[in-house]
């Protein structure tokens, strides 16, 4: 993947979607269903840009159903409608783990692997700019077709156990997914594929690369 260094015209996230439109930066589908006994399929697609000081994500999903139960930041976010950005922005083996409901809620950790993770704090989680189409209220489950878009702007600050000042010309390893554990039909989607036995986000090995331009 490319990811383009766009300018945007204020601090409105709502203006990132504007941004990559006319930059014709086209969306990545996020459609790999690597666990046989999860066989459902949301239509998700995500772009990815940054500023020179941030990351931007633009996400469009369809589901058939859709939820928000968690309001507010470090909740249990991937049991709802959730969109995840899993990302190694140094070669030292430490990634972090963005998780975002379709609500605007949020969860950041870093770590090298699923249980040796340290969670961001609401001074970290606050920096990241969000909007959501559904917008910031939280619902139970509603039954029937949806459709819902979320962006995020990412400073790079976020990255608390880094010190990254640009990302320009670099190669960055991550991966993109979707779920919703606690929905009446569950399901695990991810950008590039995994190869283990159980539904499990947490694999570096699978992650695919992104250019920053």
């Amino acid at each position: 993947m490319i990811c383009p260094q766009l300018t945007l015209t204020g601090q409105e996230v709502r203006l990132t979607g504007r941004a990559m439109d006319m930059a014709g930066l086209p969306f990545e589908a996020v459609s790999e269903t690597s666990w046989p006994e999860f066989p459902y399929r949301p239509s998700v697609g995500v772009r990815l840009a940054h500023t020179g000081h941030s990351l931007l994500l633009h996400y469009k999903v369809k589901e058939d159903c859709v939820m928000a139960c968690n309001q507010h930041d470090n909740g249990d976010i991937w049991t709802d409608s959730c969109v995840e950005f899993f990302v190694a922005p140094a070669d030292d083996g430490l990634y972090y783990n963005i998780e975002c409901n379709c609500i605007g809620a949020l969860l950041v950790g870093c770590g090298p692997d699923r249980h040796d993770r340290r969670r961001a704090d609401e001074s970290i989680t606050s920096q990241i700019g969000r909007w959501s189409s559904l917008g910031s209220e939280p619902f139970p489950e509603r039954q029937g077709p949806a459709s819902w878009e979320l962006m995020m702007e990412i400073p790079y600050s976020v990255f608390f156990r880094h010190h990254i000042q640009s990302l320009s010309g670099q190669t960055i390893r991550a991966n993109f997914y979707k779920c919703g554990d606690h929905l009446s039909r569950p399901h695990y989607l991810s950008w590039r594929h995994i190869d283990t036995v159980r539904p499990d986000f947490h694999r570096p090995e699978f992650f695919g690369d992104i250019f920053v331009e």
